[in-house]
């Protein structure tokens, strides 16, 4: 995949077969609109071209509102996209002045002039454009003048709701995981540096590696114990993880740390992925470090259970 971060990189392609828009996640609705992406290039002897945005338009349009939270990065969204063989991404830099850019301009100019396409394919109900004045139906209006196809995938429903970023967003802040995993089509994941810690797990057999996310706005599950699958140095090992403020060892921060079955080396300072299987049950303050572990002892169990199956 070759990746632009402007339109002035962009070169000549071929019979240009496009989409636009966030992605955040790149969940089971995106992936659909990009197979069918990558289904038109083949027949029409074209390349695949994805737009994308950085940073994410509300960021830009709403800086006041600081509650926005990302499934992906920047970077994770690179590779989940060239993990599905998109062939050019364009990452186009979102400011006050492209948020004012009409949706006849950005046809006219991005689509058509710098692109070339030839099909443009965009997800149900997608708005673009100053104040997301841009329809489906606006697109068919201009395609016929600029000489190029539209079309729009449907909606994608799992238990008849319609998976969207914002829907993945609101069941991780409740501690759905299977319900966001469902939706994303993979196990949400989040990449962390091991910090210093208490280092009080280790003094109840349960040894824990803290955890600093690497993106200051990325999503992060709500409070409570989850079984995972932690990556490091490129190997995969189970775990059981803890957000929360560590009540019963008079915690304030809110801290994630995780234990790592069956590993015992120093990887502080490194940077590890952890992926989100299910979750356990809810943060709880126990009466002394002696129930704690009697309580972790029952939560690794459930967490092999879960990860063996």
């Amino acid at each position: 995949m070759k990746v632009y971060r402007s339109l002035e990189a962009l070169p000549k392609i071929k019979n240009a077969i496009v989409t636009q828009g966030t992605f955040d996640g790149v969940h089971i609705a995106h992936q659909v609109i990009i197979n069918r992406l990558k289904q038109i290039a083949q027949i029409k002897e074209g390349e695949n071209v994805v737009i994308t945005f950085e940073p994410h338009p509300r960021m830009v349009l709403f800086p006041d509102d600081h509650g926005l939270k990302l499934l992906h990065t920047l970077d994770e969204k690179i590779e989940a996209l060239r993990s599905i063989s998109v062939q050019h991404l364009v990452v186009l830099p979102f400011d006050k002045a492209f948020s004012r850019l009409t949706s006849v301009q950005f046809i006219r100019d991005i689509i058509v002039n710098k692109l070339g396409t030839k099909v443009l394919v965009i997800g149900y109900n997608h708005r673009f454009g100053k104040n997301r004045e841009g329809t489906f139906e606006h697109l068919k209006e201009f395609s016929s003048l600029y000489g190029f196809d539209v079309e729009e995938i449907p909606e994608q429903d799992i238990n008849e709701v319609s998976v969207s970023s914002t829907l993945i967003r609101k069941a991780l802040d409740a501690g759905e995981i299977k319900r966001a995993n469902a939706f994303l089509g993979y196990h949400f994941f989040i990449h962390g540096t091991v910090v210093e810690g208490k280092k009080i797990g280790r003094t109840i057999g349960f040894p824990t590696a803290n955890i600093l996310p690497n993106h200051v706005f990325k999503q992060i599950p709500a409070q409570g114990v989850y079984a995972v699958k932690v990556f490091i140095n490129n190997k995969m090992y189970g775990g059981m993880l803890n957000i929360g403020n560590r009540p019963t060892v008079n915690g304030v921060a809110n801290t994630i740390e995780v234990n790592v079955f069956e590993f015992n080396e120093d990887i502080y300072h490194q940077t590890i992925k952890i992926a989100f299987v299910d979750k356990l049950r809810d943060e709880i303050k126990f009466s002394g470090l002696e129930a704690l572990t009697f309580q972790l002892q029952k939560d690794k169990l459930q967490a092999l259970a879960i990860l063996s199956s």
